[in-house]
């Protein structure tokens, strides 16, 4: 059987969002949870309301653009705690924008937080798991990994690929390694001040405030899969507020 008690949880954009809310409940239900996010002063507030809460956790500072910093930062989390069971590429970045805008330094943003993140998480972490014969990958995607809307076509390509790297991260890695897929719509984060583009800004934010849900919503959905028997790979899960249409 799994559950969440004792697990050693490694968790990116953790220093707010969906990644503190997870990190938060996680924590709450028995986990040791290492966090990882740019903002070292955010984190560290973090780990010691866990820790005043009684739960344990430790963080690093790190950019998952850098792969350097990605793999430093899933070996102080094994220094920590001696080992992971389960790693949370949260971290991601929102621009919608036409593509007649070509804002192409937030294309590069987020091809490089979304898609590279990920990546490089992955190969930080993936040998361990081969050797520990054991492990979790949780990757964040998004509705917009399902459907393509305008304004959001290069957002929803990094989706899409994330969709498209962990299923064949599913299919390639050993036995007693589990990978889900979290494809959330609009849920309380800081995603939506992501694009510099007024009107699009603007109608992402009136969607978000409009039908946006708790970030514990996800956290609840991370906890969930990696809750279940460790025979059970829960492969993808896909939440929306009630209310939202796309």
């Amino acid at each position: 059987m799994s559950s969440v008690e004792g697990k050693v949880v490694a968790i990116t954009g953790a220093s707010s969002g969906l990644g503190q809310a997870t990190a938060r409940l996680l924590a709450g239900r028995g986990a040791k949870v290492f966090l990882g996010a740019r903002r070292t002063e955010r984190l560290n507030a973090v780990v010691a309301d866990i820790q005043r809460a009684g739960g344990q956790a430790g963080s690093r500072t790190v950019d998952v653009t850098k792969r350097a910093e990605v793999e430093a930062f899933i070996q102080a989390a094994v220094e920590r705690f001696g080992r992971i069971d389960v790693v949370v590429n949260n971290a991601g970045v929102m621009a919608f924008a036409p593509l007649v805008k070509a804002l192409v330094d937030e294309w590069d943003r987020m091809i490089d937080v979304n898609i590279k993140g990920v990546l490089y998480g992955i190969a930080a972490t993936l040998p361990l798991f081969e050797r520990q014969k054991s492990g979790h990958f949780v990757n964040l995607a998004s509705v917009a990994g399902l459907k393509v809307r305008g304004g959001g076509a290069v957002y929803a390509g990094t989706k899409h690929a994330v969709r498209a790297i962990s299923e064949g991260l599913r299919q390639e890695a050993g036995d007693g390694i589990r990978t889900t897929i979290i494809s959330p719509g609009a849920v309380q984060s800081e995603l939506p001040s992501g694009s510099s583009d007024p009107e699009s800004a603007a109608r992402v934010k009136e969607l978000y405030e409009q039908t946006a849900i708790p970030a514990d919503a996800v956290a609840r959905a991370i906890a969930y899969a990696i809750e279940e028997p460790l025979d059970v790979d829960v492969n993808e899960i896909v939440l929306r507020p009630t209310v939202q249409e796309f």
